[in-house]
């Protein structure tokens, strides 16, 4: 067994099992925000790309019950645009990265970021369900942060909070939107030579602990008022800022 996870040490994958159930947890509960904490943290200690597949096929994966049901609840004619939107725009935010001023695209993000959570918190409420074009706007906009940074879920996020829909339909949307979003991910991550050997070793200890943290935190959801689940929204936006904020490199990287 110890040949099989030859290039991890003990120590390491039960750091990543315990950062994986923590965000597992938060994605089973919130419907998004896993990344957020997963993400920044392996990558310091794992090559990005096989921190980023890793992640990508368990989250895909562990969460498929989860979009079963999700299906059911969404608001396909908000999602589906924002989806077209993401998708479409992604590949602005990755030639961005490539050509622009990385520390300003960071500080823009910051800004951008900050700028929706305090919209969210002052109580302001859009009482219709999102245009169309809205949606695919706020889709745009999450696909060119992804692309640049990997932050993609505050904008469609705080699109679907500020609207007047239940917790429960606005948590079926996001789940909804990032599983398709994905699936241009997994073709580029395929492309680039992404799921390797070492990303098989890591899923066999993921999958299990990342699906009985969603199923719990699914569990948490179904019990708790929806005060709370927008709060914890707010913690999770407010967490994708700091992440993002150059000035806090030096904490966090």
């Amino acid at each position: 067994m110890s040949a099989l996870f030859e290039p991890f040490s003990p120590d390491l994958l039960l750091f990543l099992a315990i950062v994986l159930f923590v965000a597992g947890c938060v994605r089973g509960f919130t419907g998004f925000g896993a990344g957020m904490i997963f993400i920044p943290i392996a990558t310091s200690i794992l090559p990005p790309s096989v921190a980023a597949a890793t992640f990508l096929v368990v989250d895909s994966i562990v969460t498929l019950p989860l979009l079963v049901r999700a299906v059911k609840n969404c608001l396909w004619r908000t999602v589906l645009p924002a989806v077209l939107g993401a998708i479409l725009f992604v590949h602005l935010g990755a030639w961005l990265l490539a050509t622009a001023n990385v520390l300003v695209l960071r500080w823009i993000i910051f800004a951008i970021v900050v700028s929706l959570l305090g919209l969210l918190m002052s109580g302001w409420r859009y009482h219709r369900p999102p245009h169309p074009a809205v949606s695919f706007a706020t889709g745009g906009v999450s696909g060119v942060l992804g692309g640049v940074s990997q932050v993609s879920a505050p904008p469609v996020v705080a699109m679907w909070l500020s609207s007047s829909s239940d917790p429960q339909v606005v948590r079926a949307n996001l789940i909804v939107f990032f599983a398709l979003a994905s699936v241009g991910t997994f073709a580029a991550y395929a492309l680039h030579g992404f799921f390797t050997a070492d990303v098989a070793r890591l899923l066999i200890v993921a999958a299990p602990v990342y699906g009985l943290a969603i199923f719990l935190g699914a569990r948490g959801f179904g019990r708790t008022r929806p005060a709370v689940y927008r709060k914890t929204a707010y913690v999770l936006i407010a967490l994708a800022a700091l992440t993002s904020m150059p000035a806090l490199d030096f904490l966090l990287r």
